[in-house]
């Protein structure tokens, strides 16, 4: 069994991958071009942390960015919040994504339960683009128009996405397993001109329509003029509850022919819109920047991805999470993207891998959550499956325990780099994560990345290393947000990243720098357990938890009782057949005990049938607290935000008995 003592040298870079990997090309270039010689990752960091200036003008030029006009300085400005960036430019998004375009080589690759496998050469996708982009045009749609998609992981919503940044409009996108609440308050915010949506999705097997959902979006957002239906799950569907629809196909059929322009747009011209969580209250609408991303997805795909034309890519997502958008952001580096729309454990938690094998992929990017099921599904990939052409595995959406790091050394491939990242839908990136001049860890992170100044701070807003603190970010980034819709004065912008910090990027979770550079994370700052002055992240206790073979998922909470009385109950999804009896729980407290400390050993064990989760997976631990500190749980999470919404109302009976 493989070591999963934190820290445990699990993988080192062999010498081929470190030599030719792009940031060694990047360091070279940073020499011969501009006479800077760094010993090392760490230094590279510092100076990229510091010299904003020098280091993302390098990424500018390094990259190849093409702007329609030059910008004047690097930074008009560098407060947080307000830094602008790369004042004077004028650009493209879209553009840059067809700058590596090998006309007929697979731009796309694609899959899903309802479709077979498939793929759209870098030809077939440019044109798809231009017919898309003009029929928006002819839509009315322009710079700054909203555009807005209810779609799965498809090739059109990669086409309609670049067919909208093209035009300069502002893209926004939601995965058909929201519920029509949930999406009708995020996109109602933003005031969309045009709807892209499908008819309905297939997942673990099981159809879902959902033509009524996008009939409620007509209905319920009054400023959408046009709705363009993808027809997925069935080739003519019923539209008859529907207002007035264009076909997909008609769409594209209507333009065949039509050439690709791609409007120049400021540097700070809003590129898409994304959405925090929203389990409590309306999810901030997030905006981004066309200049910002591209240089932040530019940064990553080659500095830290290290992706080529050669790399077939690859992040199980949905178009309702960030990753699918730095996921498309590897087109950048003409990479070819791996897209997949279906249950990961369907027919069997083989799925994903057998897709990697026929696909022949490169880098398997997914869920921590996922990779530890499968864990727990006790499955052997490598021993399974062809994987000689995987060279890297990323995980993100949570902290991967220490046994997952050794699960995917021991039963995936041994020569492989894990690269597990945290990062988040705020910034769209990973500010902590993959290097590949770097070794791995059992359970670190291997950097932080270039240009994010992310330090750990204590609680008198100090500066630590080796010790736990708040996660912040000290110098801006360019793909920060420029704004949050309908927030003109940038109120609640300030109040959710700027509140405790002045002028520092307090980002919620907490992190561990250690002195060779690498760090852990904890977890939520804002779900923090503290246990007799012993503050302890979840992430820590989950490990110890899930690590008892009977357990599959757990949360925990504290809850302040009158008095002031702390009381701390753990919550346990047990596998099939287990039973929460007295042994299984002085086995679960042993565990915590040992692997964490006896402070935070829990009051009481409840076994429940699930752990409330939103649509991307995350645990639900903070409306999980409100709930049971008498909160309702109406009051205390947004259902529609939630990928089983049911699972609150066991917590609500719990909440009556505790």
């Amino acid at each position: 069994m493989t070591e999963t003592a934190e820290g445990t040298l699990l993988w080192e870079p062999p010498e081929g991958l470190v030599e030719n990997a792009k940031v060694t090309s990047y360091l070279r270039w940073l020499a011969d071009e501009r006479g800077q010689s760094f010993e090392g990752y760490g230094a590279l960091w510092e100076w990229s942390a510091t010299d904003l200036e020098g280091f993302w003008s390098s990424v500018w030029e390094f990259c190849g960015v093409r702007a329609s006009k030059g910008y004047e300085r690097v930074l008009g400005r560098r407060e947080m919040p307000g830094a602008e960036w790369f004042v004077g430019a004028e650009l493209n998004y879209a553009e840059h994504a067809f700058l590596h375009a090998r006309p007929d080589e697979p731009a796309l690759v694609h899959e899903s339960e309802l479709r077979p496998r498939g793929q759209t050469t870098w030809r077939e996708l440019r044109e798809r683009v231009a017919a898309a982009a003009a029929g928006l045009k002819e839509m009315g749609v322009g710079r700054g128009d909203r555009v807005v998609a209810y779609l799965p992981n498809v090739p059109e919503a990669v086409v309609a996405f670049l067919a909208c940044a093209s035009l300069g409009a502002i893209w926004s996108s939601s995965s058909p397993d929201f519920g029509a609440g949930s999406v009708v308050d995020r996109f109602k915010q933003i005031e969309p001109k045009v709807l892209f949506a499908v008819d309905g999705y297939r997942y673990g097997g099981k159809d879902y329509d959902r033509t009524d959902v996008v009939a409620k979006l007509q209905t319920e957002i009054p400023t959408l003029e046009k709705t363009v239906l993808l027809p997925y799950l069935s080739e003519e569907p019923d539209t008859s509850n529907l207002g007035q629809v264009v076909l997909w196909d008609e769409l594209l059929a209507r333009n065949e022919g039509a050439g690709l322009a791609f409007e120049p747009v400021p540097f700070d011209h809003p590129l898409w819109v994304l959405y925090s969580s929203g389990t409590t209250g309306l999810p901030k609408a997030i905006v981004h920047s066309q200049g910002g991303i591209l240089l932040e997805h530019l940064k990553m795909a080659h500095l830290h991805l290290d992706l080529s034309p050669e790399d077939r890519f690859f992040w199980f997502t949905t178009t309702g999470w960030m990753m699918w958008n730095l996921l498309v952001g590897g087109l950048l580096a003409g990479a070819t993207l791996l897209l997949y729309d279906g249950s990961p454990g369907h027919p069997d938690m083989n799925a994903l891998w057998r897709f990697a094998e026929e696909t022949g992929m490169t880098h398997f990017g997914t869920s921590a959550s996922y990779l530890t099921s499968c864990m727990k599904a006790g499955i052997e990939p490598g021993r399974d499956f062809d994987l000689s052409g995987l060279k890297g595995v990323g995980s993100t959406g949570s902290p991967l325990p220490p046994e997952g790091f050794g699960w995917v050394y021991e039963h995936v491939k041994e020569d492989l780099w894990l690269y597990s990242t945290s990062g988040g839908t705020d910034l769209c990136t990973a500010f902590v994560g993959g290097v590949p001049l770097l070794p791995v860890r059992t359970g670190e992170l291997q950097a932080r990345a270039l240009g994010a100044a992310v330090r750990a701070f204590d609680d008198e807003g100090k500066p630590v290393v080796d010790e736990v603190g708040e996660l912040v970010i000290t110098e801006p980034m360019p793909s920060m947000p420029v704004y949050l819709w309908n927030d003109a004065q940038g109120e609640r912008y300030r109040e959710s990243y700027f509140d405790v910090y002045p002028r520092v990027w307090r980002h919620g979770d907490w992190i561990r720098i250690k002195p060779h550079g690498g760090a852990v994370i904890y977890g939520r700052s804002d779900s923090t357990i503290n246990r007799g002055g012993v503050r302890m992240g979840t992430a820590e206790i989950y490990s110890a938890v899930e690590g008892v073979d009977e357990v599959a998922e757990s949360l925990v909470v504290d809850i302040a009782k009158p008095g002031g009385e702390s009381f701390m109950p753990l919550f346990v999804v047990l596998k099939e057949e287990a039973e929460l009896d007295e042994d299984l729980k002085s086995r679960i407290k042993r565990s915590i005990r040992e692997r964490t400390s006896p402070r935070h050993v829990p009051n009481e064990i409840f076994a429940v049938p699930e752990i409330p989760k939103t649509l991307n997976g995350k645990k639900l631990e903070v409306p999980v607290k409100k709930i049971l500190s008498g909160t309702p749980p109406d009051e205390a999470a947004s259902r529609d935000s939630l990928s089983n919404p049911e699972s609150l109302d066991r917590f609500a009976e719990l909440a009556e008995k505790l």
